[in-house]
């Protein structure tokens, strides 16, 4: 029996472990802007939908229940300008990663498929492909790939870790693109919610897909707009016929969503306030950090949208980490994300507003 792991690359945040050393050991403590993790707290509304449903001693199921499918649906219609959305066009998930990870196993894919992702990406495209024995593709223009024996395509807009935002234009071009060669396009927009500069658009909406779901999906995720990255509250929408075969085998594989996260999720949809309150913290963090960083020397690119600021000073990238990390500053090299990151960093601007004022104070020097 061979080992699984043995397909994968080294798990990247475990190399990060020394300069965070270095950082912890700043006498006013580490400012980690390494990982995009919230830190606020959970909306009450939706702590208390969580709490009213925790006397629940049977087992949940994996479609979950009318009233989380009716929120899902009324949510896609309502927020992404998708048309005609039914049940059948969503699907709960224990949070998005383990989607993205699972995908091409779950779709059947193996030796001699392709699965295409941006040449800048979230590693778990990757690591996917190769957990399913499928052949990974970088890809820089949609339009350019070879559409031999590929299967499955991703896109990321908002991107991680660039922050940049796939215009109408380039979604439609994607699309088309992907509907005329047969290739099932998924859309990771979990960043959706979070445009700064530019506005997001979905591939669901009806100006982008046309009115039709056929071979589209788009994953979102309530991590970051509710702060329920422990929750693990997450789904996807979109294509009826590849849904309803995901649904068949996730309920082989008992992938339930925990029914008072269900309702959680049900509390957060309806509830846009907290969305906006929440973003409100996140533009004041990302101003005091970007103004912070160019006084500094950096560069930012892209950024957009999204929780990171895309950020070099034209040297590699593991010299820029050591640096800060000499600030007590712990950011994340952009190597992780591909090769062509290797002169940047990402830097998140999800700590608390006492630790962000802490890292604009030490880069002021």
């Amino acid at each position: 029996m061979s080992a699984v792991s043995s397909r994968l690359p080294v798990f990247p945040w475990d190399r990060l472990e020394p300069y965070k050393a270095t950082a912890a050991a700043h006498p006013d403590g580490i400012v980690d802007l390494s990982v995009g993790t919230p830190v606020d707290p959970v909306p009450g509304v939706i702590r208390n939908a969580l709490a009213a449903a925790s006397d629940s001693p049977g087992y949940p199921t994996v479609w979950g229940t009318t009233a989380l499918r009716d929120a899902l649906t009324g949510w896609v219609e309502r927020r992404l300008g998708a048309t005609g959305a039914d049940h059948r066009n969503v699907l709960p998930l224990v949070g998005s990663k383990e989607f993205v990870a699972a995908l091409p196993a779950q779709l059947g894919l193996g030796p001699g498929d392709r699965v295409a992702f941006p040449r800048l990406a979230y590693p778990t495209y990757e690591v996917g492909a190769r957990l399913a024995g499928a052949e990974p593709v970088a890809y820089d223009e949609v339009t350019e790939l070879d559409p031999a024996g590929l299967k499955l395509l991703w896109l990321n807009s908002p991107s991680n870790p660039t922050g940049r935002v796939l215009d109408e234009d380039e979604l439609r071009a994607a699309v088309g693109w992907a509907r005329e060669h047969g290739v099932l396009l998924v859309s990771d927009e979990c960043y959706l919610e979070l445009g700064w500069t530019a506005e997001p658009v979905s591939v669901l909406h009806r100006d982008i897909c046309g009115g039709s779901f056929d071979g589209l999906l788009a994953v979102h995720s309530l991590s970051k707009r509710s702060n329920l990255a422990g929750y693990r509250a997450a789904f996807a929408a979109g294509d009826p016929a590849v849904l309803g075969e995901l649904l068949t085998v996730r309920k082989h594989s008992g992938l339930m969503v925990p029914a008072p996260v269900q309702a959680a999720t049900v509390a957060a949809l309806a509830d846009h306030e907290h969305v906006g309150e929440q973003r409100e913290r996140y533009a004041r963090r990302r101003t005091a950090l970007r103004e912070a960083l160019e006084a500094y020397g950096f560069r930012i690119e892209h950024s957009e949208a999204s929780l990171y600021l895309w950020s070099t000073r034209d040297e590699p990238c593991w010299e820029t980490v050591g640096a800060l990390a000499e600030l007590g500053i712990l950011v994340a090299p952009g190597e992780f994300y591909g090769p062509a990151g290797a002169r940047h960093v990402r830097v998140a601007f999800t700590a608390t507003d006492e630790r962000v004022d802490a890292a604009v104070r030490r880069l002021a020097g």
